[in-house]
């Protein structure tokens, strides 16, 4: 039997495969949580004018300190109107346009009033409370990058940079499939032999999370003509992901089906625990996982494999798992042969973060998965990593 391929191998593989899908034009307020295909560029300047940071009074900084004559206003929303000359101030309100000879802007709580004349007994420096034109961004240049997930910080620079509508990443299409005939829906009275079917919710949810449209396909007893009508139809999207049926067990169909249909398969088996028996393919332009039966093993391949291809696919320039710093609040020993992923809680202690392994490690122990937040990467080698010794984790979040 060949090696198996160790994790940055497999996803290297994975990764090689994923080509970023086409760009679609979206509406900008529909675009939240999109990934932009192609940098959007602002279509004015940003101020579009010289505005106040302050409410006040726009001044020439050469005349300060000093007396001055009060002119006219200036309000937000409205033309600049009169300019400022030498002895002269203009009222101002915050974002109003700075008129034309003004270069500074006094606040209003450090002048003194006089009818209509003010004194300003400190000097102020050229600029000061003044919001330059294009100084946050100039007209034609870069808002927001391509490959990056829009986030409601992103949409308002957007916004206020006058994009309507930008091009982002077509949604991958992934369908989902489980298999075996133990399995029935929830909310089915449970027969002798039947478990409760949970795969694929779980990976709808993990999988949507990083912008991908799903499609449940109908559950899967272990018959080939029944697997070869369901991979065919999940053959139809971006992605298949299937869960079951990709070990060596007599009712392990779903590789030789896919093989049938045209599936050419990329690996099999990843020196990873759990979910060793992961497979990867491809037909066409599809990309097809085949991930283990037990709930555990299938997260975890979500995690490392599916939701990294999803993020490629979308552009994303960085699309695998990140692994964040912390310390073991109990010893884990190392696995020779396999990087181990163990469920953990994260808690944060003196700003650092610490991970507590849960109990029930088994990979069809998915209540007990339920509890962690975390993945805790424990490396291939010998010996223990101590606890407060530092590891890497992956956060069990978008």
């Amino acid at each position: 039997m060949s090696a198996l391929l160790n994790l940055e191998q497999a996803q290297a593989l994975v990764l090689a495969r994923a080509a970023p899908l086409d760009g679609e034009r979206v509406a900008l307020a529909s675009a939240s949580r999109r990934v932009t295909a192609s940098a959007a560029r602002a279509t004015v300047d940003l101020p579009p004018f010289p505005s106040s940071a302050m409410d006040g009074y726009a001044v020439r900084a050469s005349d300060l300190p000093g007396r001055l004559r009060v002119t006219g206003e200036a309000a937000a929303g409205r033309p600049a109107g009169v300019g400022v000359t030498a002895g002269e101030a203009v009222a101002i309100s915050t974002g109003a346009v700075v008129p034309d000879g003004a270069d500074a802007v006094v606040p209003v709580e450090y002048v003194v009033q006089h009818d209509n004349e003010i004194d300003v007994v400190d000097a102020l420096a050229p600029g000061t409370n003044v919001r330059p034109r294009g100084g946050d961004v100039a007209a034609g240049g870069v808002v927001v990058a391509a490959g990056v997930r829009l986030r409601a910080a992103e949409i308002g620079a957007l916004g206020a940079a006058g994009i309507e509508a930008l091009d982002c990443a077509r949604r991958p299409n992934v369908a989902i499939l489980a298999t075996g005939s133990e399995l029935v829906r929830p909310g089915t009275a449970l027969r002798p032999g039947q478990i409760y079917e949970s795969n694929t919710v779980m990976l709808a949810a993990a999988l949507s999370a990083v912008g991908a449209d799903i499609e449940l396909l109908p559950l899967v007893a272990d018959d080939e003509q029944s697997h070869r009508e369901a991979l065919e139809r999940g053959l139809q999207a971006d992605v298949l992901v299937t869960s079951g049926g990709v070990s060596v067990g007599p009712h392990d169909l779903v590789r030789s089906i896919a093989a049938e249909l045209g599936v050419e398969e990329v690996f099999w088996r990843v020196a990873i625990k759990p979910g060793k028996p992961v497979s990867f393919g491809m037909r066409g332009a599809t990309l097809v996982f085949g991930l283990p039966g037990n709930p555990v093993s299938a997260l975890v391949g979500a995690e490392l494999f599916v939701k990294p291809a999803l993020r490629a696919l979308q552009g994303l320039r960085d699309p695998l798992p990140r692994l964040e710093s912390g310390v073991l609040a109990a010893e884990l020993r190392r696995n020779d042969a396999r990087d181990d992923f163990v469920r953990a809680r994260s808690r944060l202690d003196r700003d650092r973060a610490v991970l507590e392994p849960l109990p029930g490690q088994e990979s069809h122990m998915i209540v007990r998965a339920a509890a962690a937040n975390a993945l805790v990467h424990v490396p291939r080698g010998e010996g223990t990593i101590a606890a407060g010794e530092s590891v890497g984790w992956i956060r069990l979040a978008d």
